[in-house]
């Protein structure tokens, strides 16, 4: 079936938006700003627990002087965390057929599981690139798993900061310092993993972990 002008529109935007935000001199890279996997949750209008069943190159519109290309991936949605007013249930997902526009690679046809998280477009479908949070199922800790449920999207009133240098402070009440990178030098490590930015009655936020204390590197780092 022919996609509508709407439809074309819609994806002519995207990858308009997506070749804007490659960095100067880096035309092949495809460059995401860091965020805490409650970021991603709260700013995208999906996410969802899913396996790819198949995939298919498309064109990106109906335009034949178009020659952008999307992968189509048909998916089985096993759950969804969020994004119930927008859709149902989710038979296609859409991603940049090339790299350099942040396209994503999925394993179709295997057992493996995977959590999307992506926008939903005006015309329903929905689009996923890297800077989304897309992981493998197997890979994220049980409080992930959990916040998925309830306290990701609960608290996206509080602000994650990623932490790059010790200097790094609150500058907010509602502000969590994330200091993976500045600990392990990588981003998804043992905050991003075990970790929630939690908002309180009195409107401040801090990092919960179940009934657990923080731990003292995130203390010493949070309260300087």
């Amino acid at each position: 079936m022919p996609w509508g002008s709407r439809t074309a529109l819609s994806w002519a935007l995207l990858l308009r938006l997506l070749a804007l935000l490659r960095p100067l001199g880096l035309g092949e890279a495809c460059s995401c700003a860091p965020a805490h996997p409650q970021q991603h949750v709260c700013r995208s209008t999906l996410a969802i627990r899913a396996k790819i069943s198949n995939e298919k190159v498309v064109p990106a519109s109906a335009d034949p002087a178009d020659t952008q290309k999307m992968i189509r991936y048909e998916i089985k949605q096993i759950k969804m965390f969020k994004g119930f007013e927008k859709v149902s249930d989710i038979q296609y997902i859409y991603t940049p057929f090339d790299s350099s526009l942040c396209g994503v690679r999925l394993e179709a046809n295997s057992q493996k599981q995977y959590l999307l998280t992506g926008q939903v477009l005006s015309d329903g479908k929905v689009f996923i690139h890297l800077c989304n949070y897309i992981e493998p199922w197997e890979n994220l800790s049980f409080l992930q798993r959990e916040s998925l449920n309830h306290h990701y999207h609960l608290n996206c009133g509080c602000q994650i900061t990623t932490c790059y240098t010790v200097s790094c402070t609150i500058s907010a009440p509602n502000e969590c310092l994330w200091t993976d990178w500045l600990l392990e030098r990588k981003l998804y490590g043992y905050q991003a993993q075990h970790y929630v930015c939690m908002k309180h009655a009195d409107g401040t936020c801090s990092w919960y972990q179940r009934h657990l204390p923080l731990r003292k590197e995130f203390v010493d780092i949070i309260q300087p």
